[in-house]
C-alpha cells in the first residue's frame, strides 16, 4: 500500500491479518510503501512448514519481498521501518535483533515480548507444558473449572478472564491457538542485546499503548527504555488493547514521520 518511497514492514496482532494496516496508506501512503503480511496460522497464508516459523523463515521471505517487490524504491536497499501491533511486535522485535543495520525505526504497538509470560513459556517451551497444551485444547473442561477459581482469588484480572474464555470456548478457536501459539514459540527477542543494538545503530523506536491495557501493560516498556532514553518514545493512549485503529491515526502518522 502507499506509493511513497520508505518501505514500512507491518506485522499484525494475535487472530488478525494484514487487512488491519490498509488506512495506513490514507494516512501516510504519500510518504511511504507499507508491506504487510499475513503471518503463519493467519488470513490467507497457507503454511506448509509443520508448527514452526522462525526469525531466519521471516528474514528469506523479508528478503524476497525487498528483491522482488520492493526493487523500484531508491534506496531500498538500505534501511526500512519495523510495524508490529500484539504478537506483530515480538515478532518485529526478533527480526530486529537479527538484523538491526537493516532497520532504521521501529514503531511498537503494545507489542507483546517485552516480558516472558509465565503460562506461554509452560505451554510452548516445555515438552510437558506444551502436551498437557494440546490436551486442553481438546479437552478444555477441567481448564475452565480451574480458571474459574483462580479468578475467584483475584490472581486473573477480569480483562485476561474474559479474553481466556472467548479464546478456549470454540474448538476452532482452541486449534488454531494451539497451532499459534506452538508455531511462534522460537520467536524469543533478546532485549538486552536489542537495547545494545539500539544504541549502536541508533535506531529510533516508538511505543504506543493503550492507558486502559490489561493485556499488555505499557509499564512493561518502562525497564527497557532504562537507559537508552534519546532512542526510545512512548506514547500512551487513553485507549485499552487495540491500539492499532484509524481513530489513533494522527499518533501513528506522527510515530512514523518523526
Amino acid at each position: 500500500m502507499g506509493s511513497g518511497l520508505l518501505p514500512c514492514f507491518c506485522f499484525h496482532g494475535y487472530g488478525e491479518n494484514a487487512q488491519t494496516f490498509l488506512f495506513l496508506e490514507k494516512i501516510a501512503g504519500t510518504t511511504h510503501c507499507f508491506i504487510a503480511i499475513d503471518l503463519p496460522f493467519h488470513g490467507s497464508t497457507s503454511w506448509k512448514e509443520d508448527l514452526v516459523f522462525t526469525v531466519e523463515d521471516l528474514k528469506e521471505i523479508i528478503a524476497l519481498i525487498l528483491k522482488i517487490e520492493l526493487l523500484y524504491l531508491p534506496g531500498s536497499e538500505n534501511q526500512f521501518t519495523l510495524m508490529g501491533f500484539s504478537l506483530g511486535g515480538r515478532v518485529a522485535l526478533s527480526l530486529y535483533e537479527t538484523m538491526p543495520d537493516k532497520i532504521g525505526k521501529m514503531i511498537l504497538l503494545a507489542p507483546d515480548g517485552m516480558r516472558v509470560n509465565f503460562w506461554y513459556w509452560l505451554a510452548t517451551q516445555t515438552m510437558l507444558g506444551n502436551k498437557l497444551f494440546a490436551f486442553t485444547m481438546k479437552q478444555p473442561y477441567w481448564f475452565f473449572i480451574l480458571l474459574k477459581a483462580i479468578h475467584k482469588t483475584g490472581l486473573v484480572n477480569n480483562s485476561i478472564y474474559k479474553f481466556v474464555q472467548v479464546y478456549i470456548n470454540n474448538e476452532k478457536v482452541r486449534l488454531e491457538l494451539y497451532s499459534r501459539w506452538t508455531a511462534f514459540r522460537k520467536l524469543k527477542p533478546d532485549l538486552p542485546a536489542i537495547k545494545t543494538k539500539i544504541v549502536e545503530y541508533k535506531t529510533s523506536v516508538r511505543f504506543i499503548y493503550g492507558k486502559h491495557d490489561r493485556i499488555i501493560r505499557y509499564e512493561r516498556a518502562t525497564p527497557f527504555m532504562n537507559g537508552i532514553e534519546e532512542q526510545c518514545n512512548l506514547n500512551l493512549l487513553n485507549a485499552g488493547h487495540q491500539v492499532l485503529n484509524e481513530k489513533y491515526a494522527d499518533e501513528i502518522r506522527t510515530a512514523l514521520l518523526h
